[in-house]
């Protein structure tokens, strides 16, 4: 490894001392290669972090979302199992009336909702996963 190292070493010193005894135009230019590469690479991460905070930023209102969208079936599946309570209090063999069955389907419909929301959470965070990826790997 210390050999490994040393040989490193001696090409970086002869890098050096190729661009040392390059005319000052070569010297100039290849700087002006760096400065360049530089600002793109900047540019890049600039974006990047733009696009990393925008997408965190939309995680969190996803995942605000989903709370209350939780919630909200949360609530319905009480009301429905107190409206099913009450019809079976009153009769055993009464059919559900139509407001428990518009319950019953709006809950149905948040489910739905709360599953494509997940959904979408773990695109977005793959998603945001692989841009800090590339942040640092630029």
């Amino acid at each position: 490894e210390v050999q490994k190292l040393n040989q490193q070493l001696e090409e970086k010193n002869g890098e050096i001392e190729q661009m040392i005894n390059q005319p000052p135009y070569e010297k100039e230019r290849e700087i002006l290669r760096l400065q360049k590469t530089l600002a793109e690479r900047e540019k890049a991460q600039a974006t990047s972090d733009v696009l990393c905070r925008s997408l965190t930023d939309e995680t969190h209102q996803l995942q605000r979302k989903l709370a209350s969208t939780a919630e909200m079936c949360q609530h319905l599946a009480k009301c429905l199992e107190e409206k099913q309570r009450k019809e079976k209090g009153s009769s055993d063999d009464q059919i559900p009336t139509e407001r428990s069955n518009q319950v019953f389907l709006q809950l149905l419909c948040l489910l739905d909702n709360e599953s494509s929301l997940q959904a979408l959470i773990c695109n977005l965070q793959e998603e945001n996963r692989m841009l800090k990826q590339k942040v640092a790997h630029v």
